[in-house]
C-alpha cells in the first residue's frame, strides 16, 4: 500500500495537510518499505478558505491508503475519505516518518480492524465511525 506524510523536513510528520509544501509518498508492505518521491506545493498554501488549494493535494495522494498529518481541516479530511483515503493525525510534530513506517511494517502482518478496512479488507466485526460527523 502507499502510504503519504505531510512534512516540513521530510522526516517528522510536522505539517498541517492544507498548509504543507511537501507530502512524502512510501510503498508499504509486511516486507518492508520504499520511499517512492515527495510532491511538492508551491502557491499560498496559507488557512485563508480557499479551497481549490486541496485539489492538487487530493491528485497526489490519490492512490495512497492512508495519509499522516500534523493537522488536518474538516473539509480535506472529508474529502479525503470520500476518495477511500484515510486521513491520521501524528500524536505531535516530533513523530518521524521512519518511526511510522517502521510500525506499519510490523502492523501489516496483523492488521487491525481499522487498517483492514482502509486496505478494503473484510472488517465486519468492527464499526468505523467518521470523526467529521
Amino acid at each position: 500500500m502507499k502510504v503519504a506524510f505531510a512534512t516540513q523536513d521530510n522526516v517528522h510528520i510536522n505539517a498541517h495537510f492544507g498548509w504543507a509544501k511537501k507530502v512524502d509518498v512510501y510503498d508499504v508492505s509486511s516486507e518492508g518499505y520504499s520511499f517512492l518521491n515527495t510532491v511538492e506545493f508551491g502557491g499560498v498554501l496559507k488557512e485563508d478558505g480557499n479551497e481549490d488549494k486541496l485539489v492538487p493535494k487530493i491528485n497526489a495522494v490519490a492512490d495512497c491508503t492512508i495519509v499522516y498529518v500534523s493537522a488536518i481541516g474538516g473539509s480535506a479530511a472529508s474529502r479525503l475519505l470520500k476518495n477511500k483515503i484515510t486521513p491520521l493525525k501524528a500524536e505531535n510534530k516530533d513523530d518521524e516518518i521512519t518511526d511510522v513506517l517502521n510500525s506499519l511494517v510490523k502492523t501489516l502482518g496483523n492488521p487491525p480492524p481499522w487498517l483492514r478496512k482502509a486496505l478494503g479488507k473484510n472488517a465486519t466485526s468492527f464499526d468505523f465511525d467518521d470523526e467529521e460527523e
